[in-house]
């Protein structure tokens, strides 16, 4: 599947469109997380990659991420509805929907703006180093699924 170029300033404005169109009404078609706690959950990729909030895995736990998980999380396949989820991204206690979606679009504006090549041969948090591509599906993918699974 094709994901959408998150780098690309028109396709990123689309998604972050949709984002707009939810609310903190909005409610799940599947799943366990409300619309402020998916924001939050969908934060965290960007967390993970622009903060030190989160602990680095290390060492085997690192190997075992990165064995079992990459090609899932960078590769084309869409994610299965009420997947495992890392516990680094289970987010159980209530958020700010204004706060969380505001700092979903700030993270999106700034990755789009930093483009692809900062992108290119990054080291992830947990996958190694990512090429440009992957670095895409990583964020489009993961905002994808939970647009879906809100509706928008």
């Amino acid at each position: 599947m094709t994901w959408k170029n998150l780098f690309d300033k028109q396709e990123c404005e689309e998604t972050i469109s949709r984002i707009n169109n939810l609310t903190p009404e909005t409610a799940p078609k599947w799943g366990k997380m409300n619309v402020s706690q998916m924001l939050a959950h969908c934060n965290v990729a960007y967390e993970t990659t622009y903060t030190d909030k989160h602990p680095r895995p290390k060492g085997v736990q690192k190997f075992l991420i990165k064995l079992l998980a990459k090609n899932t999380v960078v590769g084309p396949k869409p994610y299965k509805k009420n997947g495992p989820t890392s516990p680094v991204f289970k987010i159980s206690d209530e958020r700010d929907f204004e706060k969380e979606k505001n700092n979903l679009i700030a993270n999106m504006r700034k990755t789009q703006e930093l483009g692809s090549a900062h992108f290119d041969g990054k080291e992830s948090y947990a996958f190694g180093t990512l090429t440009q591509t992957e670095w895409n599906t990583l964020f489009s993918k993961h905002l994808e699924h939970h647009l879906q699974q809100f509706g928008v």
